[in-house]
């Protein structure tokens, strides 16, 4: 939906299941119109879209993909912004690490993203940027002690900045990838985002022109569980002049390791997605183990104001409830700075992609998970000018008809 400044706001549909186009065209009319008839009557309505690889190849084709227009007029739909991350399947199998691939090294993935901003150019409304978000290269194990991969990672990304020129200037649209800095990743901290960028720069000098086309998604819950300051974050990003594709509007769980911090994650244990946890005291990042498995077997000792804060996505709308407690302090800090920066970044996004993977106690039904989402997000985004306060109001009241 479009807010105040020229912010749009959606939720990211990787939070339903699937992989082909009519499994995902399905998803769009089961969930995604009743949340648009409650949450934005009367009004044009933003969908954040997800699709893998197979999902963009059926709906590059014609028939397929004019259909689709066809549907958007009708129900006074728009998209803004596609998630290129998970390349294949999501959801209800083992992802972990494998989300990653294959990476931005790889053909495969140079190909898909081009493909989804040849869609995304010809879906995105007149007079409105269209976003791409994608994996931050690679898989940080992947990419150590490998000059060859980090060749081809700069190599394939001036290749898709090229591309997006290219189709950017034929359709008049602006155009943007959002590299998504992610724990344990290539690049996890924006010190270290601006540094990859840096070097990308230095690898082809051509890259200076291009830095309008590909700059960086910026996911609340991976920074804050790197324990960023948002502010300080944000402010660095900017100082470096990198673009802000996007925010990712999402929180991790915060929780202290002591005995029963311990025996409540055993809660969260699950085999679908990757946990990453970050151990911390007083903001300082003290060791990172790449899965909550490997931090509950690894038994270390902690300090008295050790902190974890852990991958995994949880609903904005509510706390998580004792012991934990959660990250959306970095949220709501990254909206402030957007108040002081209005025209900085125009896409706002919420991902709690984790639903089918949530302890019981945290899930609601997915369309009332939605709603909620988007009166917490609509409040906070109206409380500081972002949003109009009387469509936040609405919302909440609708919830609580």
């Amino acid at each position: 939906m479009k807010l105040n400044h020229g912010i749009h706001l959606a939720y990211c549909t990787n939070v339903h299941r699937g992989e082909t186009w009519s499994e995902t065209f399905a998803t769009l009319e089961r969930h995604t119109l009743p949340v648009r008839q409650r949450v934005a009557p009367g009004q044009s309505y933003a969908i954040g879209l997800r699709l893998g690889q197979r999902a963009a190849a059926e709906l590059a084709q014609p028939a397929t993909f004019a259909a689709f227009r066809r549907w958007l007029d009708i129900h006074d739909c728009y998209v803004f912004t596609i998630n290129g991350f998970p390349y294949g399947s999501f959801h209800g199998t083992r992802v972990k690490e494998q989300v990653y691939a294959p990476d931005w090294s790889t053909p495969e993935r140079l190909a898909y993203t081009k493909q989804l901003f040849d869609l995304l150019a010809a879906l995105v409304p007149e007079g409105i940027s269209g976003s791409v978000s994608t994996v931050p290269g690679t898989f940080k194990p992947w990419a150590e002690s490998d000059a060859a991969r980090r060749a081809a990672i700069f190599s394939n990304l001036t290749a898709c900045a090229r591309h997006i020129e290219m189709v950017a200037e034929r359709t008049g649209r602006d155009l943007h990838l959002g590299l998504e800095p992610e724990p344990c990743c290539q690049f996890e901290t924006t010190a270290e985002t601006v540094a990859f960028f840096s070097d990308w720069r230095a690898s082809d000098r051509a890259v200076d022109g291009l830095l309008q086309r590909v700059g960086v998604n910026y996911d609340c819950c991976h920074l804050a569980v790197e324990f960023e300051s948002p502010g300080e974050a944000l402010d660095r990003l900017a100082a470096a002049g990198l673009r802000l594709s996007k925010l990712h509007l999402s929180s991790a769980l915060r929780v202290r390791p002591d005995a029963a911090g311990r025996r409540a994650l055993a809660a969260f244990v699950e085999p679908t997605y990757l946990h990453q946890v970050v151990v911390g005291q007083g903001g300082t990042v003290k060791q990172r183990f790449v899965d909550l498995p490997d931090a509950l077997a690894a038994n270390e000792p902690t300090q008295p104001n050790d902190e974890w804060r852990v991958h995994f996505h949880i609903p904005l709308h509510a706390a998580p409830g004792a012991p934990f407690s959660d990250t959306r302090d970095h949220l709501l800090g990254a909206l402030d700075w957007l108040k002081l920066h209005p025209g900085a970044c125009q896409h706002l996004e919420m991902e709690t992609y984790t639903w089918e993977v949530l302890p019981p106690a945290l899930r609601l039904g997915i369309e009332e998970q939605l709603i909620r989402e988007y009166a917490w997000t609509l409040e906070a985004c109206a409380q500081r000018g972002l949003a109009n306060a009387e469509r936040a109001a609405r919302v909440a009241a609708e919830i609580l008809a």
